[in-house]
């Protein structure tokens, strides 16, 4: 278990790194994501009432489309000069990459909902009123999309038509814990009467389920 740990950590800081030097998210996503929120709110500015009533939805989409370019990129970087073949021939546990893979997207992408997060509350004047639904809710749901990603990236890696076919793999599973996550964002920030944790509970499901059949199935790949 110990050496497992290690494994995650090691292939986490190494695409951390790999980031860090290339300043993708800085320089490319985090604009990207800026520019949604933006265009979002000069479209909507004449109606104050409907920016705050759709804030959680515009925050999840803008999520959505800066995780595809997140695990885009991070399939990239294994794809690049067969890396991902050394990974597998170095005897790194095959579980260890994929949930080191999940931990690196989900690391930028928590990055990203900070930045989206006062974002939103400073374009289109929400306001939290739960905290901490607000929180667990962008966590789980940030693991939930970065294995499912990590999970297709993997499989769409292989093809010649990988940027185009991992959306159209990705974005129907996704589809329950997005409107998961966007109800409880709605009942965290007052502007829908849900029940929010019900939601956060079904997200969280959804990602304690997403991550172990993800690492399953790049043990089993692996082997094969």
């Amino acid at each position: 278990m110990k050496r497992l740990f290690a494994d995650i950590g090691l292939i986490t800081g190494k695409d951390l790194k790999i980031e860090l030097r290339s300043r993708v998210l800085i320089n490319q996503v985090a604009p990207f994501a800026l520019m949604i929120l933006v265009l979002f709110g000069i479209a909507l500015d004449a109606d104050q009432q409907s920016l705050k009533n759709f804030a959680s939805g515009l925050f999840w989409i803008s999520v959505l489309l800066c995780a595809l370019m997140a695990i885009s990129r991070s399939m990239t970087i294994e794809r690049d000069d067969e890396a991902l073949v050394g990974l597998n021939l170095s005897g790194v546990d095959p579980i260890a990459i994929f949930l080191g893979k999940t931990c690196a997207i989900a690391i930028q992408l928590l990055v990203l909902e900070i930045f989206l997060g006062v974002g939103i509350i400073l374009l289109y004047r929400s306001e939290v009123e739960d905290l901490w639904l607000l929180v667990s809710t962008g966590l789980f749901a940030c693991i939930a999309v970065s294995a499912l990603g990590t999970i297709f990236g993997f499989l769409a890696s292989g093809l010649g038509v990988r940027e185009t076919l991992l959306p159209i793999l990705l974005l129907p599973l996704l589809l329950p814990v997005l409107i998961g996550a966007t109800r409880a964002f709605d009942d965290a920030l007052g502007v829908a009467a849900v029940n929010g944790w019900n939601w956060f509970a079904f997200v969280a499901g959804l990602t304690v389920i997403l991550t172990a059949v993800g690492a399953g199935a790049n043990h089993l790949m692996a082997e094969n």
